[in-house]
């Protein structure tokens, strides 16, 4: 599902035709809806509680796991039409539907998926290596036991959920330095018994990243979600993800060894 051409990159874009049901387990309120290529997605709200800033993370983490190969289920923009608030009756959810008319994003919805369940199943050294290592590139603090994010469908195992990451770019400050830092929370991570194989993937991790994919990932943010007040015009909120990720994936030994050393003190 999607592209990772390394010359550009895209993103279908639907429109909402039914809104079917809230998933209330996210405090973001996604729903299922069904759009007018006759599938189903999660669709993901701008009005929601941490705006669109969720949204550009969702499109930073899943094309970045796209492009290290992990399994992500299809990205892409949904338009709401401001006719579909009038006839919801919860009042919750006629809010966030106003609030949300036009684009939004929305995952290719993985039916009968089931949720992955660590005392259950155990995923492979490098699988879980891989996963591990791009969570604490994107500073993604929500992938734990109590909240794994991640589904198995198929008999594969597939991300969702990229919305937490990059909790820096809520506040702006001082995000030069927080783009060198280590990710402490990996302590935490639902996978991190498992990702015995950090510092052999670590390269390989960091050569599919290049700076041109960055890039291409970064123009697929459409423009009017980069209104951050720091930032004078969008491209230089931009340039500023750019900075952000290429630095941290530049000293990735800093995010790998904090990452080791959790998981000794776990084993």
């Amino acid at each position: 599902m999607g592209t990772t051409n390394e010359n550009s990159l895209y993103l279908r874009t639907v429109n909402v035709t039914r809104y079917v049901t809230p998933l209330r387990e996210g405090g973001s309120m996604p729903a299922i809806a069904e759009a007018d290529d006759g599938f189903l997605y999660v669709l993901k709200f701008r009005g929601a509680g941490q705006g669109h800033k969720a949204l550009i993370s969702e499109i930073i983490g899943g094309e970045i796991a796209r492009a290290l190969g992990l399994r992500m289920p299809e990205l892409v923009f949904a338009n709401l039409d401001e006719a579909f608030g009038r006839t919801e009756p919860d009042e919750e959810i006629q809010d966030l539907l106003k609030a949300s008319v036009g684009l939004n994003l929305a995952l290719h919805y993985l039916s009968g998926a089931i949720t992955y369940d660590p005392t259950i199943t155990k995923i492979e050294p490098v699988l879980a290596s891989k996963i591990v290592w791009m969570d604490c590139l994107l500073t993604n603090m929500d992938r734990t036991a109590r909240n794994t994010n991640m589904l198995y469908w198929h008999k594969e195992l597939w991300l969702i959920d990229h919305g937490a990451s990059l909790y820096f770019h809520h506040t702006w400050q001082n995000w030069e330095e927080q783009a060198k830092r280590p990710f402490v929370l990996v302590k935490d991570h639902v996978l991190l018994p498992q990702a015995s194989e950090l510092n052999a993937i670590d390269e390989e991790m960091k050569a599919l990243l290049t700076p041109q994919l960055i890039h291409n990932i970064l123009a697929l943010i459409p423009e009017e979600w980069l209104d951050e007040r720091s930032f004078e015009t969008a491209a230089q909120q931009r340039e500023a993800y750019a900075q952000f990720l290429n630095t941290r994936i530049q000293n990735s030994s800093v995010f790998v060894n904090e990452a080791e050393n959790a998981r000794q003190a776990l084993i």
